[in-house]
C-alpha cells in the first residue's frame, strides 16, 4: 500500500485541525533545526499559537520567521503477518505547512487569537486580564503551502 497525497485543501484543513498538538520546526542562525511540540488554533488556513514573549524560539524566529509546521494524528499499527517484521507498518495521516511568523502585539488580536486556541480545546470563548495579555506572545503564521499524506485509510 502506497501513501496518498491529500489534494482536497479542506481534508488538509481537516486533518490538521484534527491533530491534539503541532510540531513548529525552525533553523537558527547556524542552521541548525529547532523543533518544539505547541498547541494552537487553526482558522481560515491560518494557524495561531502562543508562548512565553521570550526563549529560545522567539530568537531564533525574530532573525528568521519561516517555520514547517507538522501535524500527524490517527497512528495505528497494522501488519500482513503478524510474525514477519517486515509486514508491519503504521497507518497515519500527516500535514505539513510552511509559512511565517508575524508576532501579534494588538491586545485585541491578541484576545482573539488566544480564543481561536481555546476554542479549539475548550469549545469556549474566555477573557483575559491585562496582566495576561502583556505576558503572552501570540504569534499568526501565514501558511504559504500545505502539504498532506494519508497511508492505510
Amino acid at each position: 500500500m502506497k501513501p496518498r497525497m491529500l489534494t482536497n485543501p479542506q481534508e488538509v484543513l481537516d486533518t490538521a485541525d484534527k491533530c491534539e498538538v503541532c510540531f513548529v520546526s525552525m533553523a537558527d542562525e547556524q542552521g541548525m533545526p529547532y523543533l518544539v511540540p505547541m498547541n494552537f488554533g487553526l482558522t481560515d488556513g491560518v494557524i495561531f499559537l502562543h508562548s512565553a514573549q521570550t526563549g529560545r524560539k522567539i530568537d531564533i524566529l525574530k532573525k528568521n520567521p519561516h517555520v514547517c509546521i507538522n501535524f500527524t494524528t490517527d497512528h495505528h499499527l497494522r501488519w500482513q503477518n503478524e510474525d514477519v517484521a517486515c509486514s508491519y507498518s503504521m497507518k497515519y495521516r500527516s500535514i505539513r505547512a510552511y509559512g511565517e511568523v508575524s508576532f501579534i502585539e494588538n491586545e485585541e488580536e491578541k484576545t482573539e487569537t488566544l480564543n481561536v486556541i481555546m476554542q479549539k480545546y475548550t469549545g469556549k470563548d474566555f477573557k483575559f486580564s491585562q496582566p495576561s495579555l502583556r505576558e503572552v506572545l501570540c504569534w499568526k503564521v501565514n501558511v504559504s503551502k500545505w502539504e498532506g499524506r494519508v497511508y492505510g485509510y
